[in-house]
């Protein structure tokens, strides 16, 4: 993930070339202005965000400057400057640079993402501070601050052994919440015929792999202008909070979904529907007369709570 790429790239390379201390020079570089540019106005419109209450819009700014920092350093190519020697205090600069936009993001991140903020500033040796703080670009990392040698990282991967029996856990769910009938069931209504289903093609395991289920509390719920099917609901899902666009006009008001708690799939790529963004999806079933019905934990289950 590019987060948390760039946090160890970062990081090794202040250890590598410097012993682990950052230290802001005069030496600049052509991109520096953009790029200290670019963090301030995210700052601005992080707040601006939710002073409108447009959570998922703040948190898109702030990954936005992350993508920036990550740019910063292809066009300013540390690894060259290194072999340089008349270029240390550039080099010194421009990693000095990274840390700063690092942790300004870091900080506009820790109300939405609290424990990820903390590694991120644990890593580089500084404290979080507050949002009406970050007035200057360098408010955040003094100079001469030393990095962690080895930060903690900040997202870990999953075992195959653990994905396959939360796979197992998953579908079973899956299979309860779409009211799949028991063996009894079955026999009672053996009678009756039933149409085969008609199935998808189907996915390799690390297809599956890349899915990320959990359950989300809907806080807020409006229709979406001029559409006739959909609602746009903001969903709690942990520390986090996110946009989620639903063809589900038809089958609830957005009064009634405000408290639910629904399953989601949180690693859909954000797209745009009637013009409103949507970063994620939640699960319904098929009901009858073409009804959706929300997929909803049979027992009350923590927002961000991982369906396994």
């Amino acid at each position: 993930n590019i987060l948390g790429n760039l946090v160890s790239r970062t990081a090794a390379m202040a250890n590598k070339y410097f012993g682990g201390v950052l230290t802001k020079t005069e030496a600049a570089t052509p991109f520096d202005e953009d790029l200290k540019t670019v963090a301030m106005e995210t700052v601005k419109r992080a707040a601006a965000d939710m002073d409108r209450l447009h959570v998922a819009d703040a948190l898109t700014d702030i990954f936005t400057l992350f993508k920036r920092l990550n740019k910063y350093i292809d066009e300013t190519c540390p690894w060259v400057l290194a072999k340089d020697t008349e270029k240390q205090d550039e080099l010194s600069n421009v990693l000095y640079n990274l840390a700063s936009g690092i942790m300004i993001g870091a900080n506009l991140l820790q109300n939405f993402m609290p424990e990820t903020a903390r590694k991120i500033a644990e890593a580089f040796s500084c404290g979080l501070v507050k949002e009406e703080d970050l007035t200057a670009f360098d408010a955040c990392v003094p100079s001469g601050t030393k990095v962690a040698e080895k930060p903690e990282m900040l997202f870990k991967r999953l075992e195959e052994k653990d994905v396959m029996a939360r796979a197992e856990e998953i579908q079973a769910l899956q299979r309860a919440a779409a009211g799949i009938a028991s063996e009894e069931a079955k026999e009672e209504t053996a009678e009756e015929a039933e149409e085969p289903l008609e199935h998808k093609p189907e996915i390799t395991f690390e297809d599956f792999q890349r899915m990320e289920f959990r359950i989300g509390e809907i806080i807020a719920c409006e229709e979406v202008p001029k559409s006739k099917k959909l609602l746009c609901s903001q969903v709690k899902i942990g520390p986090e909070v996110r946009q989620i666009v639903s063809g589900i006009k038809a089958s609830y008001k957005p009064e009634d979904m405000v408290g639910k708690k629904v399953c989601v799939v949180v690693n859909l790529k954000p797209a745009k529907l009637a013009g409103v963004l949507s970063e994620g999806m939640i699960l319904c079933a098929d009901g009858e007369d073409g009804q959706s019905i929300l997929m909803t934990p049979e027992k009350d289950a923590k927002s961000g709570a991982e369906v396994r």
